[in-house]
């Protein structure tokens, strides 16, 4: 799946900012975390899994998600999406009076 594709969902998008803020979470505090429901999360997070962007560990029932920081396409997605969610400049207040 090519890199925009992955982050033209808003759900995968909050997923991977909310996962860039933690070293690891269980997918009902993910679904918690981006307010979304727990079918949706889930499917996006096979997406996410599948493309090797994160990992999920088991403990017992208890299912762990984590970024694949290796991954070249997460620091790429990463990137982008703090990018895309920076402080917008406003151009007013730089023109002189």
């Amino acid at each position: 799946m090519k890199l925009e594709q992955l982050i033209a969902s808003s759900c995968r998008q909050k997923i991977l900012l909310a996962l860039s803020n933690t070293n690891g979470t269980h997918v009902t505090n993910l679904v918690r975390i981006i307010n979304s429901t727990y079918n949706q999360v889930n499917r996006n997070l096979q997406i996410l899994e599948n493309e090797g962007i994160i990992k999920t560990k088991h403990y017992g029932h208890m299912k762990i998600i984590e970024l694949t920081k290796e991954n070249p396409k997460t620091q790429t997605l990463l990137k982008a999406l703090h990018i895309l969610n920076g402080p917008i400049m406003n151009g007013a207040s730089d023109q002189h009076e």
